[in-house]
Parts: structure tokens; C-alpha cells; sequence
């Protein structure tokens, strides 16, 4: 007996017309989640070789549009992407316009276009969880990153829920911040961090007190051409789409004690406290407990999910909903970013 499917002896086959086999998204793309970090993020992934990751995002914005809303973070993985050109877009095609790296608080250095490389701080070094620019007064809605080389080790990009994040603080805490807001002090040309210069993308003095003036920013010209500027901010925000609340803010990163103990110590030891390159307080001023900034670091990391990267991933973040930071690394790790979808804090009050 011939095997059921054995079709040697079938002669009975004649050719038809060509028929047109149309795959839906869930056939080209699946969804789930990584097995170390069940919900969050979402991992959208090629569930076959050489789909082209630009058109299907063409066809299904809407579908991604929904899922980072309801997840707060995508991974796609699996599309063999490998260009800055493609990665850049992917960004359009799903989120518009990318925007120009304004009031910069780190080094990042130009790829192509509005594509930057992640963060360039020295490799031993960890960045605190934070959500992107939210200490101005635009900022972007959406942040996404492309693993163009993963380090060899470490050198993960973090990502903590800010919902989750803002449910985790002590009623007392968050009502305390939400009736002051938080004042964000920086100090430009003392030898440490950006020079003004390189955080306002001008060499003109006022440029810079006319994007103060602007922006909700106090100035002060201090002597050999130093600049402190100071701005009292939000910690949450409603979301514009779903009016949930997420902690958003960067009263925790720039804080002192948020900073490697060495680090600390280093500026402590040579710069006084006014002087510093960066620090919060209280909105009138004042300075923060101790005991408030512990509980706000563990909040942050209780939620923390970490994952390695891949070669080619790319990871779009509502960037009011997720947080993200850098652990340490070794190796040729490359990872660039582009921002879209510009808001500004009146559009969220």
C-alpha cells in the first residue's frame, strides 16, 4: 500500500488558473513575549525569511500604533535589518518626521540624518533608567533603537514600565512631588559634562537666554563664560491617547546620589554642591530626603527588564510609558537612536 501521501501514480492533476495567496499580518509577523520578561515588552516577529520590515509596518501602523500604546514597548526582531538608512525609515514609516537631539543633557554623535549613536559614555558605566527629555518642555512621544552590533558583553538597554513605576512610590511620596513639581539645576563650563555650547547646538549667548525665556528656564551668566540654568518641571503625566498615569520625569536620574559612588565622590571633592553639573530638588528649592531618593531608585528598578541584544533588533518606546538606560559593556557595541512625534508639556496637562 502506497503511503497517503504518495502522489507518484496521481495523473489526475491539471494545471488551473494562478491563484493569488494573500498573508494577513499574523501570517508574516507574530506576536508574544520574550520568556525572561512575560508583558512587557511585546516582541513583534518575522515568522519566515525576507519579509521587508518597511512595507509590512507600511500596511499595519495602525496595529503597531495600538500595541505600544496598550504595551509601552516593542521589540522587532528578526527582520535583518542593517543599515542606519533602513532604521531610520522604519522610523517614519511607523511615526513620521524624525526630530533634531535639542537641550542635550548627554554626548551622542550624528550617523546619518536624525539618527544619532545611543548614548556615548564611557562603556564601564551605567545610565540610570530615565524617559527621554522629559525635563524640556517638548519632548519626543517616541524613542526606538536598532542594535546594529551587540557588545560582546553586556550592554543592554533596560526598560521599565513608568505606570508601574508610578503605582510602586508611596502615596506620599508622589503627592509631595506632584504639589511642588521638582527643580532641575545644571551648571555648563566647569570642566565636567556638556559645555553649553554642545547642549544648545549654538554659540550665541542670546540664543541661549532666548530658549530660556522660552522654554520655562531661569539663566545665569557666571564668570569665564559659564552658564547655570534652572527649570522646575512635572513628575507625572496623563497620556495623551489613553490618560493613564506614568511617572515622568528626571528628578531621579540627575540627582547626586544617583551617580556611581566613585563618581560622586570625584565631584564632590572638587565642585560645590551649587556647582554641580547636575542636580534636582524639591520645586522650592529645598533638598530632597535620602530616604525619598531610595525609594524612587528601587521603584525604577523593581520594574527594570533587562534582555540581550540581537543584531538587528530594533525597539520602539512610548516614551512617556517606558523608561530606559544602559548597563555596562565590553566590545564593539553599536546601538543608534531616533526620536519622533514631538509633544510638549501643556499638550499633557
Amino acid at each position: 500500500m502506497k503511503p497517503e501521501n504518495d502522489f507518484s501514480s496521481f495523473n489526475g492533476f491539471r494545471a488551473g488558473p494562478r491563484r493569488v495567496v494573500r498573508l494577513t499580518a499574523q501570517d508574516l509577523v507574530t506576536t508574544g513575549y520574550l520568556e525572561s520578561a512575560p508583558g512587557f515588552p511585546l516582541v513583534m516577529q518575522s515568522s519566515m525569511e525576507n519579509v521587508n520590515l518597511l512595507e509590512w509596518a507600511a500596511g499595519n501602523r495602525e496595529l503597531i500604533e495600538a500595541q505600544l500604546l496598550a504595551h509601552g514597548a516593542i521589540l522587532f526582531r528578526g527582520f535583518s535589518v542593517e543599515s542606519a538608512a533602513t532604521f531610520e525609515s522604519f522610523i517614519k514609516v511607523t511615526a513620521g518626521q524624525l526630530i533634531e537631539y535639542s537641550e542635550r543633557s548627554s554626548p551622542r554623535s550624528r550617523v546619518s540624518g536624525r539618527v544619532y549613536t545611543s548614548t556615548d559614555y564611557p562603556p564601564d558605566q551605567a545610565i540610570f533608567l530615565h524617559n527621554e527629555q522629559s525635563y524640556n518642555i517638548t519632548f519626543p512621544m517616541k524613542i526606538v533603537f536598532f542594535c546594529m552590533s551587540p557588545a560582546s558583553t553586556g550592554g543592554e538597554t533596560p526598560i521599565a514600565d513608568t505606570r508601574r513605576i508610578y503605582q510602586r512610590i508611596s502615596p506620599r511620596v508622589r503627592e509631595q512631588f506632584i504639589r511642588h513639581g521638582y527643580l532641575y539645576v545644571r551648571n555648563f563650563g566647569d570642566g565636567f559634562g556638556l559645555s553649553w555650547q554642545d547642549a544648545f547646538q549654538t554659540t550665541s549667548k542670546s540664543s541661549v537666554e532666548n530658549y530660556c525665556r522660552d522654554n520655562g528656564m531661569t539663566f545665569q551668566w557666571k564668570e569665564g563664560g559659564r552658564l547655570r540654568t534652572a527649570q522646575v518641571r512635572r513628575v507625572i503625566a496623563r497620556h495623551p491617547r489613553n490618560g493613564e498615569t506614568a511617572w515622568f520625569n528626571h528628578l531621579t536620574f540627575f540627582h547626586i546620589s544617583t551617580l556611581a559612588r566613585h563618581i560622586q565622590e570625584l565631584l564632590r571633592a572638587r565642585l560645590d554642591e551649587e556647582n554641580l553639573p547636575n542636580n534636582t530638588y524639591y520645586g522650592d528649592g529645598s533638598r530632597i530626603e535620602p530616604w525619598i531618593l531610595d525609594e524612587l531608585r528601587e521603584a525604577y528598578l523593581q520594574e527594570k527588564v533587562i534582555f540581550p541584544w540581537q543584531k538587528g533588533d530594533i525597539l520602539m518606546l512610548d516614551n512617556m510609558l517606558a523608561a530606559h538606560g544602559r548597563e555596562p559593556y565590553s566590545g564593539a557595541r553599536k546601538v543608534l537612536v531616533g526620536m519622533a512625534e514631538t509633544r510638549t508639556w501643556q499638550d499633557i496637562l
